[in-house]
């Protein structure tokens, strides 16, 4: 997390110094480098689970992935009517969220 904070920064930083840049795209997307990291980090962490454990994160992604899907779709309706536009990025700490209700909620109908 803190390589994926410290890139952001850095590429925000350069971009706002460079805002006409040829290679400010490639620049734009550095902060994915960390992030892919992370994802293997977490799909091994993930594979260390127990049965139940993993029956619990699936049940939670799930719940995270319809609830975010529903959140996003009523939203898209509501900008139709005047709401401010939001940007993508949030979608995923959305998920990430709910993903944490859901883990509760799982976890608290498993004991």
């Amino acid at each position: 997390m803190l390589a994926y904070l410290m890139v952001l920064v850095g590429s925000v930083t350069v971009l706002q110094a460079n805002p006409t840049a040829e290679w400010r795209y490639l620049v734009a997307v550095l902060p994915v480098v960390p992030a892919a990291l992370a994802l293997s980090i977490f799909v091994r962490a993930l594979s260390r689970l127990d049965e139940l454990q993993k029956r619990i994160q699936m049940q939670a992604f799930g719940f995270s992935l319809g609830a975010t899907a529903l959140l996003t779709f009523a939203y898209g309706f509501l900008e139709g009517v005047g709401m401010p536009h939001l940007s993508w990025t949030f979608v995923l700490p959305l998920m990430a969220i709910l993903w944490g209700v859901g883990t509760a909620i799982f976890t608290i109908r498993y004991r």
